[in-house]
């Protein structure tokens, strides 16, 4: 008989529909196998399909998401929500010119075969990769350890392309990455649902500290276990229901969240997009509903079903879905997904959430006309509509800071009595966006506090 452990989790869908399935049929474990889906599969199974002469055909039958695996395939399985990879260490985003390398993991192959963050891939082993979807990419890009992966890329300042031939390694990818943003705004981004998730969401609150305005990014995230995003739920102050599970054994069981000493202050934002999945939409869901925080992006990718580990003495394991989640109302998942609050351009989830933050510590602020494509290297006049006494002002009355980043170190010089100049000490970044923020932080010329400052939108060329 099989070791019968079953170990609830949500799936990588992504990356469970590339697995191929390739258990020797005469070893496997088939009348163990018809037993558990006519006992525990989420919708009743006929018995004309349990009839079938192996597991694969069987399996062909059921939901994609459920699925045989031999001992390596579930490894592999196991190893993609831990964050354990194959590939050369480089993380992607599309770009009009192809796939465009935006950040490097340290010391992996990409950083060691000088490869540059900038870099825009066109070509993966000769196949063109500009216009494609950079799922295709990443595809690509992986393969089994200690093999060699040929990439064409373009960089900025160099006619010809480069090409450049990498080995592939295991890569540990941070499973909780953490940024304190401009403003005091603290981010942090989800990978994976893993087992360590929440103790690590734990430490980089901790770490950023001052921070008074979150941002979760779920963006890309395909899912994990269960109690990971029992857990994550837990860290907003205003979610005490995590998701809602229907089986055919027990019916509709709601599911609390699984309370956090540490909590994300103030009204949190959530960034989610096409590729959020699974246990994502459960924290999504549940927040959303809850209105412990607002969603920014795009709808989700609509993956809302559970499946059970079946584990056999081989090592091989079944993988089956035996439930399906809803919110903590009882809001559909599965196929239909989570809509966000405010919809955003693919790609500007963060920036635009990081503004939001902002404007809401600048209340009564006045907002100046917006500077679009100035260049990188630009000198900020600001003018004021009346006359200023200027001296003792602060140099932290004025801030720039670069949406979805850091404030950028700025010299501020004083034109005359209503006319400030202000430079920024290194050279902008191309294409992004910036908010200029003047606090009002000085007197007028009748030497009363000013009482309102200003702001205005930056855009970079």
């Amino acid at each position: 008989m099989m070791k019968n452990l079953k170990l609830l989790l949500f799936i990588f869908t992504l990356l469970v529909v590339c697995m191929p399935i390739v258990a020797d049929a005469s070893i496997e474990p088939i009348d163990e196998i018809r037993e558990l889906i006519r006992d525990n599969y989420v919708d009743e199974v006929q018995e004309v399909v349990l009839a079938k002469g192996s597991v694969t055909e069987i399996m062909k039958h059921l939901d994609p998401h459920s699925i045989y695996m031999n001992a390596k395939e579930y490894q592999d399985f196991i190893n993609g929500i831990e964050q354990r990879i194959v590939g050369v260490g480089v993380v992607l985003e599309e770009d009009l010119k192809g796939i465009k390398i935006t950040s490097l993991i340290p010391k992996g192959p990409a950083e060691r075969g000088d490869i540059r963050p900038g870099d825009i891939i066109t070509h993966v082993n000769g196949r063109s990769v500009v216009g494609k979807p950079v799922q295709i990419a990443i595809s690509l890009i992986s393969g089994e350890e200690n093999t060699t992966v040929t990439l064409m890329i373009t960089r900025k300042g160099q006619d010809a392309p480069l090409t450049k031939k990498l080995i592939r390694e295991e890569i540990f990818l941070p499973n909780v990455e953490s940024a304190m943003l401009g403003g005091n705004i603290g981010y942090i981004r989800l990978n994976s649902f893993a087992t360590e998730t929440s103790r690590e969401v734990e430490k980089a609150i901790r770490s950023l500290q001052g921070a008074d305005r979150w941002i979760l990014d779920l963006r890309d995230n395909g899912g994990g276990y269960i109690t990971a995003a029992q857990e994550i739920t837990g860290f907003f102050p205003d979610a005490g229901e995590a998701f809602q599970l229907r089986d055919r054994e027990y019916g509709t069981v709601n599911y609390p969240s699984i309370l956090q000493l540490k909590k994300l202050s103030g009204t949190p934002s959530v960034l989610i997009n096409e590729y959020s999945a699974s246990a994502s939409e459960m924290v999504a869901g549940s927040v959303k509903e809850q209105k412990a925080a607002i969603l920014y992006g795009q709808k989700s990718y609509g993956k809302g079903s559970m499946q059970s580990m079946f584990n056999f003495p081989d090592g091989s394991v079944l993988k089956m879905t035996t439930a399906r989640f809803y919110s903590p109302g009882g809001q559909a998942v599965d196929k239909i997904g989570v809509k966000p609050n405010k919809l955003t351009e693919k790609g500007k989830e963060l920036e635009i959430a990081h503004r939001d933050h902002l404007l809401a510590k600048l209340k009564g602020f006045r907002q100046l006309s917006d500077m679009r494509n100035v260049p990188v290297a630009k000198k900020f006049t600001v003018e004021m509509n009346m006359k200023m006494d200027w001296k003792g002002m602060e140099t932290s009355a004025i801030e720039l800071i670069e949406l979805g980043g850091e404030a950028s170190e700025v010299v501020v010089e004083v034109k005359d009595n209503k006319t400030l100049s202000v430079f920024p000490t290194k050279s902008l970044v191309s294409g992004k966006d910036y908010l200029l923020i003047i606090h009002p932080r000085w007197k007028n010329q009748q030497k009363k506090p000013v009482q309102q400052g200003v702001y205005l939108d930056i855009s970079v060329k």
